[in-house]
């Protein structure tokens, strides 16, 4: 069996084979209510019915002025549990997991309201200055990753990402291009760390299943984290009890960026090996032989992908025959399987 299509387990939870949706943001919430919307469950539920072993929804906002935009998903109120409950029960069906990945946008956020940061600065010309958040802001944070957490669990998710990458809340925390506070949430990245480390410890009290983290593992900026600091990062996570760091990179300050085939990889592989910590290969991976490769090499547990699953939701299908590898289908698509 190639080793994409073999089964992988986190905690209690096994995933079918290692490919996985990554989340990509689909800006379709038209009443700006985070609610999921019948578009929702066509995009997720048809991935599933193509044999992807876990679907992570878009980033998904733990406060409405965390959103990406007004059309973000969101898990900010109980009253969006029923339709990620549902959404998830078709998923389900069909033999894929589910997984959410919880974000803040921070100063990345574009709304008419007030948007918030650890500093003052602004991502760039066209965006708006943030405030700077207080003590009681990061709590009140704190507390809404805590309690969408304990939504997701209601909801029936098996796992929870973390979005601490491009650029967003926990990023800029992070980052010291984005951070430049003077108190215990700034400075080192001991200080810099805090924000995510007290998030995981809150977002385990509500949650006790597998817990990921997406990171930027690349600011492409002088003066951002090191992959020193990212490693360092990652083992903190390890000893928080952390399952597996999902490895994208930029988005923290404007950058031009050469992308190429699996340009994000040797930072995943490193983190890998030198955290002790599971990882996710993300970004340019097209093929089901690039996918095994990196996989048999044991460069990332994990394929997250992206744009190939917005070209083909039946990509399992066909790295598998790419393959030589035989995947089962569903019953009411055999003939044509």
């Amino acid at each position: 069996m190639a080793k994409l299509f073999s089964p992988i387990n986190f905690k209690n939870v096994t995933l079918k084979n290692r490919i996985v949706m990554a989340p990509m943001c689909m800006y379709s919430c038209n009443q700006e209510d985070g609610k999921v919307t019948p578009f929702h469950v066509t995009h997720y539920t048809s991935r599933a019915v193509g044999q992807v072993g876990l679907i992570m929804l878009e980033a998904t906002a733990v406060q409405p002025e965390g959103r990406i935009s007004s059309q973000d998903l969101g898990i900010w109120d109980d009253d969006h549990v029923e339709g990620l409950t549902d959404l998830n029960r078709q998923i389900h069906h069909y033999g894929s997991k589910t997984a959410i990945q919880l974000a803040h946008a921070g100063r990345k956020a574009q709304l008419d309201s007030n948007i918030f940061a650890p500093s003052a600065l602004a991502f760039n010309d066209s965006y708006k200055t943030p405030q700077q958040m207080t003590v009681e802001d990061i709590k009140e944070t704190i507390e809404a990753f805590k309690a969408a957490s304990k939504r997701a669990k209601q909801a029936n998710f098996d796992i929870i990402e973390l979005h601490a990458a491009h650029g967003y809340l926990i990023n800029q925390f992070l980052s010291p291009l984005t951070n430049i506070r003077g108190d215990s949430y700034g400075g080192s990245r001991e200080n810099r760390y805090r924000l995510l480390e007290e998030i995981i410890s809150a977002v385990k009290q509500a949650w006790d299943g597998p817990l990921f983290v997406r990171i930027s593992t690349d600011e492409y900026a002088e003066g951002g984290n090191s992959l020193e600091d990212f490693v360092y990062f990652s083992r903190r996570m390890r000893e928080q009890g952390i399952e597996l760091i999902d490895c994208s990179s930029g988005g923290v300050v404007p950058a031009s960026i050469s992308v190429y085939p699996g340009y994000q990889l040797p930072r995943c592989e490193t983190i890998r090996k030198e955290a002790n910590i599971s990882t996710g290969a993300v970004g340019l991976i097209t093929t089901g032989v690039q996918a095994e490769e990196i996989i048999q090499n044991e460069r990332a547990d994990l394929i997250f992908l992206a744009r190939a699953l917005l070209r083909d939701p039946y990509w399992p299908r066909t790295a598998a025959t790419e393959l030589n590898e035989k995947l089962s289908a569903p019953k009411q698509y055999e003939r044509g399987w």
